[in-house]
This record gives C-alpha cells, structure tokens and sequence, in this order.
C-alpha cells in the first residue's frame, strides 16, 4: 500500500524507521563516517537532528543545509535578510518557538516534528533569543503555566529581547500571568531589551505594568496577589541574607539608642522631639505606601510584622522600626514634618486588610499617587494650586512636577520611589507608535529618574507634545546618579513641540552624559503664544561640557540657524557623527558659517551628513568639505548637487576626492548624476589619484544599464594602469534604471562583481518618472 502512494511515502517510511530504531542504534550511528553520516542527517527528525550536532561538527560536515531546507519545508516562507542569517538551526528554532507559541505551527503537519522524544517549546526554547508577544497575551498566558516552568527557566537564560506588538486590552487573569513572565525574565533572567509596537489605543493598565517591570519594580510586596506563593529565586535571596539581617539590625539598634540618647541630652526641646515624631509617622506612611513598589527581603515577614503592629496601639512604631531595619536608607533626617501626620490613618487602614491594595497595578499606582503626594515633590516646591517650581532649577532627584502636563499634583500615573528597592532592570526601551498620555508620561517620567541600567531609550511617534518636558525632567533626575549609564536617547514624532534645536538644547542641558542623541520630526507646530508659562525658553540654559558623539537632527522643514545650533556643537568636543536632515538654510552664508564652528570646535568630526538640504547654490562650500583632511565619510543625499551645476564643478568634485587621502566613503544617492556623471566619477580612481575612497553610493541618480557598463570599463583601464591597488570595494546602486536594458545591465555587474562588492536590487523604473517629478 505504501509503495502504491509513491516514493514520498516510502521516504516518510524509511525517516520514520529510523528516528525509531535511532535510540539503540544512537552511539553506533554517531560513529559512521562523514560519507555515511551526511547521507543519514536529512532522515532524521527535528529531535534527532539537534542530537546529531556534536557528531556531525566532530565528522566536519555542517547541518547549515538541513535547517535550511527543513525551514523551506515547514515554516514556507522566505525570512527577511536571509542572506544575513548565519544559523540556520538558530533560526528556524526560534521561528519554530514562536509559531508553536502563538498556534500559528501545527507539530503534526511534518514528520520531522511528529517525534515523541520531542516537546516542541522545551527544545527549542534553549535557543531563543528573541521573542515577540501579541494581541492577548495568550503567550504569556501559556508561558507562564505550570507545566511549561522548565520552558520558563531555559527562556530566562537564552532570551535577549522582548517585544510586544498589536496589544489589546486583558483582563485581571492575563496580567498575572505576564507579571510572572516579566519577574522571570527580566527580574531573574537575562532579558537587557523590551520594545513596544504599533499600540495606537494603549491599556493604560497593562503599559504601566511593562514599564514599571521592565524598570525592575514587582509587587512583592504583596506577591500572594499573583501567585500562591512568593517567587522561588526570591526566597532563595532571602535565606541568604538573612542571617545578614539579623547582625546588621543588633548594630543599627545600638546605634539608633546612642544616637537617641545623645540627641535627647544636646537637644531635648519640645520642637525637636515634635519633628521626630513627625518623621516616624511619615516613615510610617511611607514604608506602607511602598510596600508595594519595594522589594522587602521577605514580604510575608514583613506583611505579618505590619498587620500585628496595626493592632496594637493603633500602629505604633514596632512596624516602622522593623521596616527602618530592613531599609536603612529609609532613615532620612528631618525632612518629613507634620506633613505626613495626615497619611498615619489611611495607612493604617490598608494594613488592617489584608488584600486591601487595589486590583492591579494601575490602580494602586493611581492611589499612591493620591495619598502620597509630598513624597513627590522636592524640598522647594509650592503648596496646591501654587505653580511648582520650574524643571530647569529643580534640585537633584526631583520628579515632574512642573511644566505642561506635569503641573497636577497627585494625579494617575505618578508613584513615590524614594524608599523602593529593585530588581535587575533592562537596559534598552523601545516605544515605537504608542501613544503616551499626561499619566503616562508621568509614570515613565518617575520610572526614568532612577532607571540606572538603561543605556538606550527609544520614543518614536508617541504624541508626546508638551509632555516632553516631562521626560526630560525625569532624565535629569537620572543625570545626577553617578552610576547612570543611559548613552543613547532616540525622540521622534509627527509634530514638534518646540525648535529642534532648542529641544536638542534642552536634552544635552538636562543629560550631558549622552553619546548618541537623534531628534526627529516631521511637521512643525506654531508655537507663537503656546509656550508654558513660566517656563522660559530652554536656549538660555547654558549647556555644560557634553560627551556628545553622534548627533542627528532632521528638522521638520525648519531653518538652520548657526547661532542655535554653535552652543551645541560648542559643548560637544567629542562630537564623531554630524547629522542634518531636511533643514532649510535661511540665508547663503548659513552653511558656510556651519563650517567654520565645526572646524573650531569639532576637529573629531569624522562622518558629516546631510540629507534633504538644498545645496545646489553653495558649491564652495560643498568643494571645501570634499577636501577636509578630517573627515573620513561625506553625505550628500538628495541636496540636489548637480541640479545647475556646470561640467567645471563636476571636475573639481573628481578633483577635490582624487587628493583626499582620508575620505574613505562618499554617498550622493539621489543627485541626479545621470549616466555621464557617473563616467566621469571612474576618474576618480585614475593613476594619478591618491585616493582612500573604499565606498561609492550612486543610488537613485538615473543611471541606465548602459552608462554603467562605460562605468565598468572606465574603472577597470584605470586598475590596469594601477596594476591593480586601489582600496575601492562597495558601491550601491540602489533605484536606478537597471531594469530597462537587463541583458546589458547584467555584464555590467558582472564586471563590477569582479572589482568590488555590488549591492544593488530589482527595481520598477517604471514610476521613475514620476518620481522625478515630485522632487523637482
């Protein structure tokens, strides 16, 4: 019967029979020769094959070719980038993980996978790094179930990066279980990546949720909450330091007696012990208020000192000492007066109830905010319905209290983290197209103020307008912890709420520790009258000494004044990487003075780009970059260079590169060389030439298959009379007309392939036309 089906089904018969018979025959097959073994891999199964590596790596023969084909055969699809993969058993595992996941993958529809040795998630998980979570969470939900622990515990040691795409609103059961993923993964796995995508309506719930996680905060305070018992790893933590404990609150109590005791004999008047007791209520209400947000080292110590205490004489100090214990930091001097005398009842209320904290974090974000609204302003800020003092004078640590969007006190989103102690963080956060409210920006903005293991943050297109400044008031909170470590900070929207250059101002004035810096618009707002009161323009803040190195601004069709731009570039003497997109140069001299400030105060500078800017009418200046002896890579793009230009400028652009020894890369995509331009540029690695240029962009000019090929003859008579030594070895030829003639623009390509490495693709000239139209 199953040679009447045909060979297919007798191959799936000998595959099956073998994977059988593989467990007592697996020493003795691992052993046959490379001839044998190479025969045998492509009959195994997914279980097996991933078994075979060892032999197969010791016999010399490489499975690349296996994955490759099991990947063509079951998941279907062409990956993007295939030709940057360089695993292809990497690959298709992790594809293989996520698809399983999200039940996209059914493991009976290929033998190879139907193994009963096999768990689909177990072993393929050892080799996920990244992972994207969406919709419902139903992921999250399976991850996070009993069965899969183990699944959990390998994922908590291969995955790097995680991303969550299309959410949409869950409910109380789905959070759990993502609180638990997060703890796992993040707290005490190796996850140093969240990214967050297209999220156009966010669950305010669930985004505060992966923020505050992803900033290394848990409720474990109150972790019964979501799990039947505290985390397993945290426990562990906990035995180990807690013979620490012990000896460290003995000491801590000899000294807080002496220190009592000589405070009462120097300075026993009735204002001070008033201040005291003040400061044991707010340490009260802090400590309960926080409970939270902190990581005790045993919560259910802790909660059980806490619920004894609220019985005893209404709260006494038994709880807060035993808290100030725990936290030593905790013990601030005098700063908390009758201010927090207020808040003695309400925490003693909650610690009469045992689950008195509200649903989710959300909510009891929402009501520390209410109930706790001193401990989030500095010493100097004004009392309610008085404006707070501005961001730019606010003193180190201060949270967002004060400009467009930050001016309400108390309001959701905003939480005290003076007293919270933390979890292992992520150090990169992407959010890219969610929309962040006033709350949310608040919340981000009191997540960033002490978020120390960040080292890259990424907003693109959140709406945040005004709330800008909000962030920034969270970083310069963060600027002033010695052991910060954010370099890179990426900002881009639909509409800007200030000048970019005043906002570059802004975030160099507020963090002048970044090394990459990228601000990015598309439209321009009016902003004449919108301006926050008493806020005043973050240019006349005086930027201290950066360490700036790579700045990219694309302007939103706004004028490049030197005057705004030489501060920055003034106070960035690291300055590498100069970017300027879509700028418009109000006046001829603009660029010229640019120049000037770059070469006096970047002499760094090693990559200048520009894109988008019309410099058809500064030939000189674009003649005097070609021949700085600093610069190593150069940018024209779409600057419309040869839009009026005559043969003499082409020459002196040839001329200008053929004496540059530095310059190592040149890109003119988008200038409208044509088929003789680009000939002529061959000479630019003439016998003459002292050239270093490595790398040539000529994509999107209109060159034709045939004056690529006069190219290709040009510059391989100029290799000859070199004898060959020339340092030319990428061009990019992307968009360009290659398509109307392919017989002619194949040998093309096929002589450049033998100089250099081609980079070009399949491209419709047939809107060419049009698109030239619309940049004329």
């Amino acid at each position: 019967a199953m040679a009447a089906e045909g060979p297919r089904s007798l191959f799936a018969l000998s595959a099956a029979a073998v994977s059988r018979s593989m467990e007592s025959l697996e020493r003795d097959v691992w052993a046959l020769p490379g001839h044998l073994l190479r025969g045998l891999l492509p009959l195994l199964t997914v279980f097996r094959l991933e078994r075979a590596e060892d032999a197969a790596r010791r016999a010399g023969l490489s499975t690349q070719p296996v994955w490759r084909k099991l990947w063509d055969d079951v998941m279907k699809t062409r990956p993007p980038n295939s030709e940057s993969i360089t695993c292809w058993r990497k690959k298709f595992l992790e594809t293989f993980f996520s698809n399983v996941l999200h039940g996209v993958l059914d493991v009976s529809s290929d033998w190879r996978l139907n193994d009963h040795h096999f768990s689909p998630l177990l072993h393929s998980s050892p080799h996920v790094s990244q992972l994207t979570l969406c919709s419902m969470l139903r992921g999250a939900v399976e991850l996070a179930a009993e069965h899969n622990q183990k699944v959990l515990e390998n994922l908590a040691g291969s995955l790097q990066i995680l991303k969550f795409q299309h959410l949409l609103s869950s409910d109380q059961s789905v959070r759990r279980s993502l609180v638990l993923l997060l703890h796992r993964l993040i707290h005490h796995g190796s996850v140093r990546q969240v990214s967050i995508y297209s999220w156009p309506v966010p669950d305010t719930t669930l985004l505060v949720l992966i923020l505050s996680m992803s900033a290394g905060f848990w409720r474990s305070g109150n972790a019964l909450a979501y799990h039947s018992s505290p985390c397993g790893l945290c426990r562990e933590e906990d035995k180990g330091q807690s013979q620490e404990s012990a000896q460290d609150r003995a000491e801590r109590g000899q000294y807080n007696h002496r220190e009592q005791s000589s405070g009462e004999t120097q300075k026993g008047s009735p204002m001070v012990l008033e201040e005291a007791d003040a400061e044991v209520n707010g340490y009260r209400a802090d400590a309960c208020l926080n409970s939270v947000l902190s990581r005790p080292r045993s919560p259910l110590l802790q909660k059980q000192a806490c619920e004894e205490t609220s019985s005893n004489q209404g709260g006494s100090s038994q709880c807060v000492s035993d808290q100030l214990s725990c936290h030593p930091f905790l013990r601030r001097t005098r700063r908390r007066l009758k201010s927090a005398v207020g808040k003695k009842r309400r925490c003693l209320r909650r610690s009469r109830r045992p689950h008195a904290d509200p649903e989710d974090l959300y909510d009891f974000v929402f009501t520390v905010a209410r109930e706790d609204n001193s401990g989030l302003l500095n010493k100097n800020s004004t009392t309610e319905g008085e404006n707070a003092e501005n961001w730019t004078s606010s003193s180190p640590g201060s949270l967002c209290t004060g400009l467009a969007g930050c001016k309400k006190r108390g309001s959701a989103g905003v939480f005290s983290l003076k007293a919270a102690c933390r979890f292992r963080s992520v150090s990169t956060l992407e959010l890219f197209s969610v929309p962040l409210t006033e709350e949310t920006c608040r919340t981000l903005s009191n997540l960033l103020s002490s978020w120390v293991s960040l080292e890259n943050l990424v907003l693109s297109y959140n709406g945040l307008g005004a709330n800008i400044i909000c962030i920034l008031s969270g970083l310069r909170a963060l600027s002033r912890h010695l052991d910060c470590h954010l370099h890179m900070l990426r900002v881009s929207d639909v509409f800007s709420h200030m000048p970019c250059m005043e906002l570059v101002h802004c975030i160099l004035s507020a963090f002048p520790q970044l090394h990459t810096l990228s601000v990015s618009f598309d439209l321009k707002i009016q902003l004449e009258g919108n301006r926050p009161e008493g806020n005043p323009s973050c240019s006349e803040v005086e930027i201290p000494e950066s360490c700036l190195e790579q700045l990219e601004i694309r302007f939103p069709r706004e004028p490049l004044h030197t005057a705004f731009m030489f501060p920055v570039l003034k106070a960035s003497k690291s300055l590498q990487q100069l970017s300027i997109d879509s700028a418009t140069l109000p006046f001829s001299q603009e660029l010229g003075l640019l120049l000037e400030a770059l070469k006096e105060c970047n002499p760094n500078l090693k990559k200048l780009s520009f894109h988008d800017v019309n410099l058809a009418e500064h030939q000189k200046e674009v003649l005097l970059l070609l021949q700085d002896p600093g610069l190593q890579e150069i940018t024209f793009s779409f600057c419309r260079l040869f839009e009026s230009s005559t043969t003499e400028f082409l020459l002196e652009i040839i001329n200008a590169v053929k004496r540059n020894s530095s310059l190592k890369s040149l890109r003119l995509p988008g200038n409208r060389l044509g088929n003789h331009r680009l000939v002529a540029l061959a000479d630019i690695f003439s016998e003459d030439s002292t050239s270093s240029l490595g790398q040539l962009d000529v994509s999107s000019n209109c060159i034709k298959p045939d004056g690529l090929l006069e190219f290709t003859k040009k510059l391989e008579g100029h290799i000859q009379q070199r004898g060959g030594q020339i340092q030319f070895t990428h061009l990019r030829l992307f968009q360009n007309w290659l398509d109307q003639d392919a017989e002619t623009a194949q040998e093309a390509l096929r002589h450049l392939k033998a100089v250099c490495s081609v980079v070009s693709d399949s491209w419709d000239s047939s809107q060419a036309f049009a698109d030239y139209i619309s940049v004329m």
